[in-house]
Order: structure tokens, then C-alpha cells, then sequence
């Protein structure tokens, strides 16, 4: 496995995500009764700062249809946060319009590049064309001053 396991860490990103998933409306106990559900749920919020204590309850009261989403969160919150150590691996963003977007993407496709490699190419491409004009524009400098005389 690349990533290594913290157990207490990903214990509390397990209490978490169930708490969400709760929050949000999703049954995260294998009852069926409202009753013996709040009464779960309510042992789970207290859990918040003991770690074993949450993989015990998930061990005894966690839906099964939640336990296959719960692992594969875990797993990529667990990647998020190793690649978050390295600048190089770390995750970026930029906010784009959505058209700007549609436009990248159609360049990209043309390129046949990522999005990533596509954006380097262009301010490549502007880089290129600005030293261009400078070029042209020191000539033009350059004669004049020579017509000048």
C-alpha cells in the first residue's frame, strides 16, 4: 500500500464522514427503528475524541451499505492528505468561467494534452509572441533612427 494507515486520524475522519452522512439525512446505522437509530447516532456524536472507541461503533452499528462509500472516502481522503505534504503532489485549484473552460477544453482536445499541459503551451505561446513584437519593435526603432540621419 502507498499511503500509510493512521488509525486515530482516519478515526476521526470516519466520525466525520458518518456525522455528515447523518447530518444529511442518510440512515449510517444498520436499524430500521427511529428509536434505536437516535439512541446510535447520539452514542456516535459523543465518540467524537475517542478514537477506537468510533471503529468499535462502526464495528457494531454502521450500515453495510455505507461501509464500501466509507472506505473509498477514507482511501482518498488518506491520498489527498499524504499528496498534501509535497508542493509537486499537492492539489491546486483555479476558479474558471465556465465558458473559459469549454475553450480550454477544446484546445486541450486540439492539442490532444491535459488541461494542465495545454495552459503551458499557450503562455508558452504568448511568451514567444511578446519577445517576437519586442523584436519587431526595437527594428523598427532601429531603421527609423538610421532613416533619420
Amino acid at each position: 500500500m502507498k499511503y500509510q494507515q493512521l488509525e486515530n486520524l482516519e478515526a476521526g475522519w470516519k466520525w466525520s464522514y458518518l456525522v455528515k452522512k447523518h447530518k444529511e439525512g442518510a440512515n449510517v446505522t444498520r436499524y430500521v427503528d427511529t428509536s434505536e437509530v437516535e439512541a446510535v447516532v447520539k452514542s456516535l456524536l459523543a465518540l467524537e475524541h475517542e478514537p477506537t472507541k468510533v471503529i468499535e461503533w462502526i464495528g457494531e452499528h454502521m450500515s453495510s451499505e455505507l461501509d464500501t462509500k466509507l472506505k473509498q472516502a477514507i482511501r482518498a481522503k488518506r491520498k489527498r492528505h499524504f499528496n498534501a505534504e509535497q508542493e509537486h503532489t499537492r492539489k491546486k485549484s483555479i476558479d474558471l468561467d465556465f465558458r473559459v473552460w469549454e475553450k480550454l477544453s477544446l484546445k486541450a482536445q486540439e492539442l490532444d494534452a491535459t488541461l494542465s499541459d495545454t495552459i503551458e503551451y499557450l503562455i508558452g505561446e504568448a511568451n514567444r509572441s511578446q519577445n517576437a513584437n519586442k523584436k519587431v519593435d526595437a527594428l523598427k526603432k532601429d531603421l527609423s533612427s538610421l532613416l533619420d540621419m
